[in-house]
């Protein structure tokens, strides 16, 4: 795994490429938390789908503000802080979900794309780093932030189909930004990183994975794998995905354009992963594709529907419908 190194970044210059922005994410149209209540099934407008939450108001999982976004990104008008508890469960399960998807017609899940976020984590309700947590995944899970996990449980690790290929520090009050950068003609990903207002590098190569999405199932937010637990707030800015070229400058900040410039630090062999498949014989209801069908305390149905099978994604906590 690479550790992200702050500041160097901010050495490289260039001329700033931008590609074409085909869903974005910003929290400028939504002033208050009661915004994101304007969505639902029947009434699917904005920006976001708002269902995958616990059962308090919007406004107790959910707050904007200015001081909750990255400063380098002076379009944006406010973040998002997105808070989970114990009572932060949804449809029946035994996690704390507090998570925003996409509300588009755009094809997210052609091409070359980058899924481009920010995320920090202040002192205050701090994630605890002895739980699994799951952070801006796709449903499939074929890549995702972790934290919580081995063998770096204080950091932020980058996850490729289960198994971590790069990490760096969670600290207080420093804003790391992202791109996940998916080939889905190719079925590779890679990472792009960077801290503050430093523009984005590449610090993973493109890797083989299972890509694929239906451009409505990847959960900006946060998946705490125990439900009962302490309240946590996550924040969020600088949401938005694009097609090629990547664009690097975080906000007014500099630009690399088409840097793919890895960062100068040692690398350490990721620990191996098995995803352990599940089999049962369907004799009563069955869980749809992506559906928890497993872990522990689960009640619901531990078979899936056909051709999908019940696999371990977090033991034995949860496993899912793939």
């Amino acid at each position: 795994m690479i550790p992200l190194v702050i500041g160097t970044f901010a050495l490289l210059a260039g001329v700033a490429s931008a590609g074409t922005k085909l869903w974005d994410g910003s929290f400028n149209p939504f002033t208050t938390a009661a915004d994101f209540d304007k969505w639902s099934w029947a009434n699917q407008v904005g920006t976001y789908q708002w269902y995958i939450h616990g059962s308090q108001p919007t406004s107790h999982y959910l707050d904007l503000s200015s001081s909750y976004k990255n400063p380098a990104m002076t379009s944006e008008q406010r973040g998002l802080k997105a808070t989970i508890d114990s009572g932060a469960t949804w449809n029946g399960q035994t996690m704390a979900r507090t998570e925003l998807i996409p509300q588009t017609s755009s094809n997210l899940g052609t091409g070359n794309l980058f899924y481009h976020f920010s995320v920090k984590r202040t002192s205050t309700n701090a994630p605890d780093p002895t739980l699994e947590h799951q952070v801006c995944f796709f449903e499939s899970h074929f890549t995702e932030l972790k934290y919580g996990v081995a063998p770096n449980p204080t950091n932020l690790q980058w996850m490729v189909g289960g198994v971590s290929k790069w990490s760096t520090p969670f600290n207080a009050d420093t804003w790391l930004n992202f791109a996940y950068d998916i080939d889905f003609s190719k079925g590779t990903v890679g990472l792009w990183a960077s801290s503050g207002s430093s523009p984005l590098v590449k610090v993973v190569q493109n890797v083989a994975a299972s890509t694929s999405t239906n451009s409505a199932d990847w959960h900006l937010g946060v998946l705490r794998i125990v439900a009962a637990a302490g309240v946590e707030d996550w924040y969020f800015s600088g949401v938005y995905v694009e097609s090629g070229p990547i664009t690097t400058a975080i906000g007014s900040g500099s630009s690399t354009g088409g840097s793919t410039t890895d960062a100068p630090t040692t690398t350490q062999e990721p620990p191996s992963t098995t995803t352990i498949a599940t089999t049962t014989t369907a004799s009563g209801p069955v869980q749809t594709h992506f559906g928890q069908c497993g872990g522990n305390g689960w009640t619901g149905p531990t078979a899936c529907e056909s051709p999908y099978t019940c696999k371990d994604v977090s033991p034995p906590y949860y496993s899912q419908c793939l």
